[in-house]
């Protein structure tokens, strides 16, 4: 009963502890930041349309400096054109093509700034005809995000620049692909000439020059800069364990995130000078992020415009001196793209960019949740669904923890094997607790029994759930992974339901109904699993372990599938070998008197005295 008392204990606190963090940490917190993102773009539209003229309301607003001195300009004077939807707004100004084989796109030459991307092989839904996904997209559309670059000078310094609003020209071919390379110009008619040169690979990589001819007759130090740009809180998933928003890597400060709330309430954050490092902003499976050269210090700085709503990612980089005559030029990287773990790996090694690998957010569990993708990433490719590769994962974890989980069995059988003499000692002991105890531990070490063995398969599961359950809600290879027949997305919940007879009836039931098959197999399988074990003498023990295989099932209704169907084959798993083990042992297994006695109508008090009293 001990045994059995602390198993009892331990599932109740678990249960209780998974329920009130879903209510707390993700139910409650997304609904509440779906309605604070909806407020704030209200905010937010409220303060540009007040805005009237003046300055730029779209304008990457003074952040990072050096020293005191240069600092990011303000752009242009007047309210900026406002469009319907994203096409107007890109139509409306001159534009050369990106194409390349995963991105398509376009530079805008006001500016020459990159407002236009597409991602070639993610859409919005799982169906193809779908439209595909808009990573950035220009000033005056409904959700301006951007990346501009460009030089500033020291105050006081006369000095033309080019600004958001100069109009740059091509040079050459006026498409840029992975083979030809987009330069643009612009002369300030004062002896300097402004290129900004823009090459990229054939994934998300972006490499864009900025160079300074001069022909003057003086010196000319410039600080260069680059800055992502988004206006308003995007729509995101609101759960904890996920970051979206602003974030970089800084020398050996290491990993800073930043939340849109946080940056908003708590105003500009400005981290030390450091010569390696990347900065930008993240959504769940998309970022962009800019990637000064390794070596060359800068300025990082997040900010945030309350007047605006501007967000803002940026650095600025040391002086380089233009000598008269000469021209100097400086180069970094902009990632753009979707945030795919073999590709984020590769960019770290090949550009040095310090833990770049971080901009998936892996979580505190790291040493956990990124080898299990690679387990689930290498049977994927060996054998080509997500799906299967989640089945043949969890059997290799069982094999690892088989030993263990085999001890834990084989010790719960022998408990069982003595249940007469555990019985016997409390029966006789029944007055003395102390003498009890110590009967029941000399009978454990006589038979060599843990008492607490039944609590490793349930500790040994957790890490591996919550690993799970963070590489299915993390990474975007899991996005739209399909497993077979109805599930088409894995990192989604299982879209069926039982309360409209599994898609048979014509109607869609509100979310707390939607319990699908996966779901339903869990609760079944841990309903189950249960049953095999003695039925608890206590009665509000019996209640608790016949409802909470129900609770479970509704609460892990909403979690992405393929989380569902690895708990679901775990517990058959488990099923298995919790069987054989105990048929080899001698131990009796409960499974089918239990199901018996849930039909089985119970006497009532009176009939269970009479009983007793016919036997004395």
């Amino acid at each position: 009963m001990i045994s059995e008392n602390r198993n009892t204990i331990l599932a109740i606190v678990l249960s209780l502890i998974v329920l009130l963090a879903w209510q707390y940490f993700i139910a409650g917190p997304q609904l509440e930041r779906q309605q604070a993102a909806v407020e704030a773009q209200q905010q937010a539209e409220a303060a540009r349309q007040a805005a009237g003229t003046g300055a730029n309301p779209d304008a990457p607003q003074p952040s990072a400096t050096t020293g005191g001195n240069a600092a990011l300009p303000a752009q242009g004077a007047g309210q900026p054109a406002v469009f319907a939807n994203r096409a107007q707004a890109v139509a409306a100004s001159k534009r050369v093509v990106i194409d390349t084989p995963r991105l398509e796109g376009s530079i805008n030459l006001s500016g020459a700034r990159l407002d236009d991307l597409r991602l070639k092989d993610y859409h919005e839904t799982v169906d193809k005809s779908s439209p595909t996904i808009a990573l950035f997209s220009p000033k005056g559309s409904p959700d301006p995000y951007y990346t501009d670059y460009g030089w500033v000078a020291d105050p006081g310094a006369n000095v033309t620049l080019p600004g958001p609003d100069t109009v740059w020209s091509a040079e050459g071919n006026a498409t840029l692909t992975p083979a030809t390379p987009l330069t643009l110009t612009w002369d300030n008619g004062e002896g300097l000439t402004f290129k900004r040169t823009f090459s990229v690979d054939e994934n998300y990589l972006f490499t864009v020059e900025q160079s300074v001819d001069n022909s003057s007759a003086e010196t000319i130090t410039l600080y260069p800069y680059g800055l992502i740009a988004r206006k308003g809180i995007p729509e995101t998933t609101g759960i904890w364990i996920l970051h979206e928003g602003l974030l970089g890597v800084f020398g050996e400060e290491g990993l800073q995130e930043i939340d849109y709330s946080d940056l908003e309430e708590e105003g500009d954050v400005r981290p030390a000078k450091v010569d390696n490092g990347w900065l930008g902003i993240t959504d769940k499976y998309w970022a962009a992020t800019l990637i000064p050269v390794p070596g060359q210090e800068f300025q990082p700085s997040f900010s945030h415009s309350n007047v605006t709503g501007n967000f803002q990612a940026d650095y600025l980089g040391s002086g380089v001196a233009v000598p008269a005559g000469g021209s100097a030029d400086t180069s970094s990287y902009l990632f753009a793209g979707a945030k795919e773990t073999k590709l984020i790996d590769g960019y770290e090694e090949t550009l040095g960019a310090n833990r770049f690998e971080l901009l998936i957010d892996w979580g505190w569990f790291y040493f956990l949740t990124k080898p299990m993708f690679f387990a689930l990433d290498y049977f994927f490719h060996l054998l080509g669904n997500f799906g299967v590769a989640i089945l043949v994962v969890t059997v290799i974890i069982k094999l690892i923890f088989f030993p263990l989980a085999n001890k834990s069995y084989v010790s719960m059988s022998k408990m069982k094997l003595v249940q007469p003499q555990m019985t016997e000692i409390r029966e006789t002991y029944k007055d003395d607790r102390q003498k009890q105890q110590q009967a029941l531990m000399e009978l454990y070490k006589k038979e060599k029994i843990n008492p607490l063995a039944g609590c490793l398969p349930i500790l040994i599961q957790i890490p591996v759930f919550f690993a799970l359950y963070k590489v299915l809600f993390v990474t975007i290879e899991m996005r739209h992974a399909p497993f077979f027949g109805w599930i088409q997305d894995l990192s989604a919940p299982d879209p069926t339901s039982l309360f409209n007879l599994f898609g048979l009836i014509p109607w869609d039931p509100p979310q707390l109904l939607m319990l699908g098959v996966w779901p339903l197999l869990m609760g079944i399988t841990m309903f189950i699993q249960m049953k095999m074990n003695p039925t608890p003498p206590d009665p509000t023990q019996q209640m608790i372990f016949t409802w909470m295989p129900v609770v479970f099932t509704f609460m892990l209704a909403s979690f992405p599938a393929g989380l569902v169907i690895y708990w679901a084959w775990n517990n058959f798993l488990s099923i298995t070998q919790q069987y054989v083990i105990m048929r080899r042992q001698g131990a009796k297994v409960e499974l089918w008197d239990n199901l018996g006695a849930m039909f089985k109508r119970k006497k009532p008090a009176s009939d269970d005295e009479a009983d007793k009293a016919e036997k004395s």
